[in-house]
């Protein structure tokens, strides 16, 4: 019986390859694991870094007060190329590196604090300094380079003398990173010494046009066994602007928003001491950039989400309570309302899920799975409140100027929805499958007992599974009975609807759908948790925080009910299928909760730079509306940008179109 149980489920399971093993093997697990065990502990948190410090705020203020206008590259006068000099010496690539080194070493909060501060200001600006804080050649000196490797470049990375990139995406490998990504191989030079013979062509390099540091990742084979240690695979090296054969010729332009990315190309000749930690290292990149990016994913990109939201949000509420349409504030016309509270929920959501990933990171973590889920759920959740925005925003949203607020953001959001691999492949492929097999508390321990062909150890840990699963159905029957509190039910519910699709196995990577599905299942509840944690911590409003959470709870009732009529279990399961209850009244409470709660307010604002419109807005806000000053200033905000135009332009085009008996100015 226990041969047949194993061998049925060995069936069942696709053989994980040694990439999918790494991936599982790195990162950490925390409330991931508690979603799929059905049930969180409390977590207790600190709240004394959630606002920018001091310093950082100063010296942020001084670069984004010179450099004003968002786009940054390509270059358009000389003090553009001074930028960067400016950056490197105020220490703005060094918030990873260590005072050792010269680096001004942050806290993961305070990381998230001022990339969110910046990017409130300047985008470009943002992605800027994210990128030398973030994947890349610091982080992996810090983590595998040898002490020679660390002593020569983390210094210069920290005061800006060397500013990296990291080239790893290619024409053939986008979001299936090591797919087909470039290839070297190891050979014997004249003199007897064994270097690497590597072609690369890269593409989507952030920093690229600027870096003299660059880090390459590559596929490294060793076809005549010349490596005693005989390792291969994907390879991490480091090189400097100007090596043989490298080059920085061309760059790209995503949608014009003004930061530099490019390419990296040509025929290159490495010596293995350019490995990032050097021999012992090679074949060891994949397991390297796993490892690193497992923080790295969850705190950047968010931040710019956290940024873009913040701004959108709080301007939006401000220009929709003056701003007059129909003899009547916009803020009073329901439909504006619904798109406000929309915002302010999303936004709500996504400053909680930093704070609580945060905490996690700084207290040690190394989450995968709930950085996968970050990144796809704060960015798509960042989309969501920019589009609102603009429909409120209406002309004003569309035509550069001064008093536009939302261009900068609007123009951005494609950019952070598909860098680090895209949305789709994260939704659809790796947040719940890869949960399931890391984070599930029974699962890979299974998948571990069957690689080992070891039948007693995967029927204790079958025996552990059958258990779980029983208890969790058990469970769900009663939570659906009784009075239960939609969000522990459903934590309840999805850990026990995991179990069931569970039973797919390998069947779940070509299943995209129900996959995708309790990706935003888990999603959900993670930033649902998040708000809950956040509201415990902070103490904003009880009400508010609620009201939050029930929009993101229903967000699940129709996806948990899809999910359970086309898992094949629905007449045993359909006691989870729940009504959908969305009252009207939920989007009045959470704007009416902003107008008299100076708290949800000042939360909006904290860590954001305030910037001329954003200013002239909060200072409307205290105005009499009677007063000169008070019309003068609603005027001038509501105004867009007007351009002359060059008459000079259409003097030679001039003429006279007839037809039809009638003349008409030709101007083509």
């Amino acid at each position: 019986m226990k041969r047949l149980i194993f061998n049925n489920i060995k069936n069942r399971i696709p053989k994980i390859s040694d990439t999918e093993r790494i991936a599982l093997n790195c990162g950490t697990t925390s409330i991931d694991r508690e979603l799929f065990e059905g049930k969180l502990k409390k977590h207790q948190f600190s709240i004394n870094n959630v606002k920018l410090d001091e310093k950082l705020e100063n010296n942020s203020n001084n670069i984004l007060k010179k450099y004003t206008n968002q786009k940054i590259y390509p270059f358009t006068n000389v003090n553009d190329r001074h930028l960067f000099n400016n950056l490197g010496k105020n220490g703005f690539f060094s918030y990873l590196i260590p005072e050792k080194y010269n680096g001004n070493k942050l806290s993961v909060q305070q990381l998230s604090n001022v990339l969110t501060y910046i990017t409130s200001g300047n985008p470009a600006l943002g992605v800027i300094t994210m990128v030398p804080n973030s994947l890349g050649p610091s982080e992996l000196l810090l983590n595998y380079g040898t002490k020679e490797q660390q002593n020569k470049y983390l210094p210069q990375l920290a005061n800006g003398t060397k500013i990296p990139c990291f080239g790893l995406t290619g024409p053939n490998n986008g979001s299936d990173a090591t797919g087909s990504i470039d290839t070297g191989f190891i050979f014997k030079n004249s003199d007897g010494k064994l270097q690497i013979k590597l072609t690369i062509n890269k593409r989507y390099i952030t920093l690229a046009p600027v870096a003299n540091l660059i880090g390459l990742p590559f596929n490294l084979k060793d076809p005549y066994n010349l490596l005693e240690n005989q390792k291969q695979g994907i390879t991490v090296a480091l090189l400097e602007r100007g090596h043989p054969g490298l080059k920085q010729e061309t760059y790209h332009n995503p949608l014009d928003v003004g930061f530099p990315n490019g390419t990296l190309k040509g025929e290159l000749i490495i010596d293995l001491d350019q490995v990032i930690g050097g021999e012992n290292m090679i074949g060891e990149g994949w397991k390297m950039l796993m490892e690193c990016l497992a923080a790295g994913r969850g705190i950047c990109l968010p931040a710019t989400a956290n940024a873009s939201s913040k701004v959108s949000t709080l301007s939006m509420y401000l220009y929709s309570k003056h701003r007059h349409q129909f003899n009547l504030p916009l803020i009073k016309m329901e439909a504006i309302e619904n798109k406000l509270a929309n915002m302010l929920y999303n936004t709500w959501a996504i400053q909680a899920s930093i704070f609580v990933t945060n905490q996690l990171l700084d207290n040690g973590e190394k989450p995968s799975v709930i950085s996968a889920i970050m990144k796809q759920q704060t960015t798509e959740r960042g989309r969501q409140v920019i589009l609102d925005a603009m429909d409120i925003h209406g002309g004003s949203g569309i035509c550069k100027g001064e008093h536009n607020i939302l261009e900068k953001f609007y123009k951005n959001v494609p950019i952070g929805i598909t860098v680090e691999g895209s949305n789709v492949l994260t939704k659809n492929l790796i947040i719940f499958g890869q949960g399931l097999n890391k984070s599930h508390p029974h699962i890979y321990p299974i998948l571990q007992s069957i690689d080992d062909n070891n039948v007693d150890t995967f029927f204790n840990n079958f025996k552990n599974i059958v258990c779980h699963s029983v208890g969790l159905v058990g469970k769900s029957f009663y939570q659906s009975l009784f009075g239960f509190n939609l969000l522990e039910k459903q934590t309840t519910y999805f850990a026990c609807l995991s179990n069931f699709v569970a039973l797919k196995g390998g069947k779940i990577k070509k299943e995209q759908s129900i996959s995708a599905d309790m990706a935003e299942i888990m999603g959900n509840l993670y930033m649902a948790h998040s708000v809950k944690i956040y509201e415990e911590h902070m103490n904003i409003s009880k009400t508010f925080s609620e009201n939050v959470i029930e929009k993101l709870l229903n967000e699940n009732i129709e996806i948990m009910n899809r999910v359970i009529l086309n898992l094949g279990y629905y007449p045993f399961l359909n006691f989870m299928v729940t009504k959908k209850k969305e009252y009207y009244s939920i989007n009045n409470n959470l704007i009416n909760e902003l107008k008299v709660n100076e708290k949800i307010k000042n939360e909006l604002l904290n860590n954001v730079y305030l910037n001329n419109s954003l200013e002239k807005l909060l200072k409307l806000d205290k105005l009499d509306k009677n007063s000169d000053e008070y019309i003068e200033l609603y005027n001038n905000i509501i105004s867009v940008g007007e351009y002359e135009i060059n008459i000079d332009n259409f003097k030679e085009n001039e003429g006279i179109h007839k037809r039809e008996g009638a003349e008409y100015p030709l101007v083509c």
